[in-house]
């Protein structure tokens, strides 16, 4: 993460009177403003794997991918861990060195301009990763498996509420992945792959339109 900026100065330094100018690091930015490289990141924070395998996983050609990785790697987000022969070229193996994910606070310092292009990439990776699922047969697999939707009229306390809950929920989720960590390396037991997705938004409209009876 690059330094924050001086009290007075924006990130290129110029003076802005006593008030700093919001600070997100660009790598940031640039590392989730794209699909392939949403779902890489995802991938490389599961495993090791190398961009001719990241590209049979995903349909895309190894070329694309190798883009892609590039620029995860530019933006310190992987690391390269391995390499090893094949076919007469070097197979290069990377693993994540960050999240793939923003957090709240990283989230609202981003300008409001690239905000919509971060979110409809996010969301095709959703629905890239659910429409696979469904078209395997692995997404109804499980009896227990939970899908919700669930409309609502909150107030701004209720917002704010669920807001939080939905951060909970997600720090719990990565302390399961990390206590699961630690079960699989000793134990003789292959891990099950999941998705987790969440999503909280003000809705475009009224869920329903509220009919009044008209009177005679």
């Amino acid at each position: 993460m690059a330094p924050k900026p001086k009290k007075g100065s924006d990130v290129s330094g110029n003076k802005q009177g006593n008030r700093p100018r919001a600070f997100i690091d660009p790598r940031i930015v640039r590392a989730m403003g794209h699909p392939v490289r949403n779902d890489a990141l995802s991938i490389l924070n599961e495993r090791v794997a190398s961009p001719n395998e990241i590209s049979k996983e995903l349909g895309e050609s190894v070329g694309h991918v190798s883009y892609h990785i590039k620029v995860l790697k530019e933006c310190d987000c992987i690391e390269l861990v391995d390499t090893a022969p094949r076919r007469g070229a070097m197979e290069h193996y990377y693993r994540a060195t960050s999240r793939a994910f923003m957090t709240a606070e990283e989230w609202s310092r981003l300008p409001k301009s690239i905000r919509p292009g971060m979110s409809a990439s996010l969301l095709q990776t959703m629905v890239t990763d659910a429409t696979e699922a469904l078209k395997s047969g692995s997404l109804d697999r499980r009896d227990d498996r939970h899908m919700s939707w669930t409309p609502m009229i909150v107030d701004e306390q209720g917002w704010e509420d669920a807001a939080r809950s939905l951060e909970e929920a997600l720090e719990r989720v990565f302390e399961i992945q990390a206590e699961s960590a630690d079960r699989l390396a000793n134990a003789d037991e292959e891990g099950v792959p999941v998705t987790v997705a969440m999503l909280a938004f003000e809705a475009a409209g009224p869920h329903r339109q509220r009919v009044t009876p008209k009177k005679d």
